[in-house]
């Protein structure tokens, strides 16, 4: 589960639901999410924090690291320092944050993280993305990996390709193989220790406003995301944890699903690393009121279900409310 959204994006999430983005509304949904009963860590194996929640603890003084590790789910670090525009370029951007890095990993080693997770940006159209911008995002995370490593942390590499844009399934399945290949050569270069790494790159998908997008179906999505992988990632990574990319509940829970149905040799345990896509329904169910805990408890781990279910290619589509099937698109999204 991807809880690592900044002061400003959780902001945009509580103010929905008419609440302040004050540290202690941030505190109280985080606390909603992780203290949930019931066994939601056969679902989601690993949490990604936010520097502020790493910090902080339930109502009862527990730690919310200690919360996830006496349920076995490990705790990670989101240590990118957000995105900066690269002159030149159509407004494309290099993700910032390396000055510092391997003090600030240590530091989060220290507090209990075991895993980071660093976010480059790319996007598609009027002659995008631009081999300069491919270049400077994927030698970024490549450094970053190496340095957490080198702290004893487990990095995520998420190279995402936004699905803003009029593209279609074919546009994006041959920019996204392009910027992988680059990634993972950049990766050599690092010299990182793949066994030692997870990738977290977006799901080939149609652009936000391609004409035909609706008739595009999950499981030409999932054999073009398939395609593109194994053309260019190396059997030694353990697992493919997907980010959502705007998808709504439902149709990344389906997309994911269909991936792991599919009759082709997948060497990598192809999973998920969700945030608006595990967290949409419940925030809205919590709405801020303490009443509403169980039920958006409730919520959290029906998505948390759905998710570990589509992991194994065994998700019926059971969950799919009217929340779940909602758009969660954000053109340009900012984390």
């Amino acid at each position: 589960m991807a809880a690592d959204e900044s002061t400003g994006t959780i902001g945009k999430r509580l103010e929905a639901i008419k609440l302040d983005n004050n540290e202690a509304n941030r505190r109280a949904y985080r606390q909603l999410l992780f203290t949930t009963p019931g066994e939601w860590q056969k679902y989601i194996s690993g949490v990604i924090f936010y520097e502020e929640t790493l910090g902080q603890s339930t109502d009862d003084g527990k730690t919310f690291v200690s919360v996830l590790q006496e349920r076995g789910v490990i705790p990670g670090i989101k240590v990118d320092k957000g995105t900066g525009v690269i002159p030149g370029t159509d407004e494309e951007t290099f993700t910032q944050g390396l000055d510092g890095l391997a003090e600030r990993c240590k530091k989060y080693y220290a507090q209990g993280a075991r895993f980071s997770k660093w976010r480059a940006v790319l996007k598609i159209g009027n002659g995008c993305p631009s081999d300069a911008a491919i270049h400077a995002n994927a030698y970024g995370l490549a450094a970053y990996g190496a340095i957490s490593q080198a702290n004893g942390l487990v990095p995520i590499i998420e190279p995402e390709i936004l699905s803003d844009g009029n593209h279609d399934l074919q546009t994006c399945a041959q920019i996204t193989e392009k910027v992988l290949s680059v990634v993972v050569k950049a990766l050599h270069d690092y010299h990182i220790l793949f066994e030692g790494m997870l990738l977290k790159p977006n799901m080939v998908l149609p652009g936000s406003t391609s004409p035909g997008k609706d008739q595009v179906t999950a499981e030409q999505i999932a054999l073009a995301t398939v395609t593109a992988l194994r053309r260019t990632l190396p059997p030694a990574v353990p697992s493919v944890n997907f980010l959502s990319g705007g998808q709504g509940e439902e149709e990344a829970s389906v997309n994911l699903n269909a991936m792991n149905k599919l009759d082709a040799i997948r060497p990598w345990s192809l999973s998920f690393s969700y945030g608006r896509a595990l967290q949409a329904s419940v925030i809205k169910t919590w709405a801020g009121k303490p009443e509403n805990i169980a039920k958006a408890q409730e919520v959290f781990i029906e998505r948390a279900r759905a998710n570990g279910l589509a992991n194994l290619g065994k998700y019926t589509g059971d969950a799919a409310t009217d929340l779940a099937t909602a758009s969660l698109f954000e053109k340009d999204y900012k984390y």
